[in-house]
């Protein structure tokens, strides 16, 4: 590989109270169903608090460059390699937020906020250096036949003679997979301009929490046996999605990135919704429920509580995430 990196309501309910909840998901499905595909065409703009504030307006910016990214992208990316940490450094030497090798930066680096230094620890400096650098890489595969974003994201992952050799991107799993994740993830970081999709999982995962009300919470439960089953609230929501076959980041603001993100009027059952005290930043991200429809969520709110109902609209909520199989499989295993 060239660069950077190896990617390797109530504390209890009454059956009325339940059968309220089934019906409403189920109402909101059927209105649901036709509803347009999710992020539709047009300008890409950063959905809220994807990108931490203090590097959302270079994000912005430099995701612009070419023709070949978009801020999303280039978010993506940069969540991918260093979790939006700019002191992050990996095994291989791989450095800042952007996560150069030190050949690679030597080479590519670019003094971004004109104070004459190139500096791989200053995201003034480095996230202009990684859209500079994928747009260098859009260059060398321009006459490549297929889609130039892929191409591009094929050649940061596998190099760029490998994009020519093969006309395209290489038949390689790793760097399929990359420009797979890399496409899904954006979606994440994107403010999607039309109505996304609804999940098809749910109301299945709904149901799994709502058969885990009255139950105590824990921190860091996860369920276990040897936890008497008690859960915290990533546990619970990771839990509920893994019974129906997608598995999520253990904390909340890792399960933010896990698909688009529907704006408080558009919430549908099975969202999760999201609370901070930083409503500018998702990695500040500390509680996680389930969207259940009316204003309510289930939730396993604090140490001394129980799984139960509770509305999401007060002044720490954050945001949604309507989950899909596709954008869980492309989070990163730690960031």
């Amino acid at each position: 590989m060239t660069v950077r990196k190896a990617w390797i309501v109530a504390s209890a309910v009454v059956g009325a109270g339940l059968s309220f909840v089934m019906l409403l998901v189920v109402g909101v499905y059927m209105v649901a169903g036709n509803l347009a595909n999710g992020v539709g065409g047009g300008s890409v703009g950063l959905a809220k608090g994807a990108v931490p504030a203090a590097y959302r307006a270079l994000v912005q910016k430099w995701g612009n460059l070419c023709s070949a990214i978009n801020p999303a992208l280039l978010a993506a990316q940069l969540y991918q390699e260093s979790g939006f940490n700019p002191r992050a450094q990996s095994a291989a030497a791989a450095q800042g937020i952007a996560q150069f090798i030190p050949g690679t930066w030597a080479t590519h680096g670019v003094d971004g906020n004109g104070d004459g230094r190139r500096d791989v620890w200053d995201p003034a400096d480095a996230i202009p250096s990684a859209a500079s650098y994928d747009c260098e890489l859009a260059k060398y595969v321009k006459d490549a036949p297929g889609d130039p974003t892929e191409n591009m994201l094929a050649a940061y992952n596998a190099g760029a003679y490998a994009v020519i050799k093969y006309g395209g991107v290489p038949p390689y799993a790793e760097t399929r997979n990359y420009v797979k994740t890399i496409t899904t993830l954006q979606e994440s970081f994107a403010a999607p301009v039309e109505r996304v999709d609804p999940s098809r999982q749910a109301a299945a995962a709904i149901e799994y929490a709502q058969k885990k009300l009255g139950t105590p919470y824990l921190w860091g439960g996860t369920g276990t046996a040897a936890q008497g089953g008690r859960f915290d609230c990533s546990g619970l929501t990771q839990a509920a999605y893994r019974s129906v076959g997608i598995e999520l980041p253990r904390v909340a603001n890792d399960q933010y990135n896990a698909g688009p993100h529907p704006s408080r009027d558009e919430l549908l059952p099975g969202d999760l919704v999201f609370f901070s005290d930083d409503l500018t930043n998702s990695r500040a991200i500390r509680h996680v429920g389930i969207y259940v429809g009316g204003g309510y969520m289930i939730d396993a709110p604090r140490t001394g509580a129980v799984i139960r109902f509770d509305p999401v609209d007060t002044p720490d909520y954050f945001g949604a995430t309507r989950v899909t199989e596709d954008g869980a499989k492309a989070l990163p295993t730690s960031v």
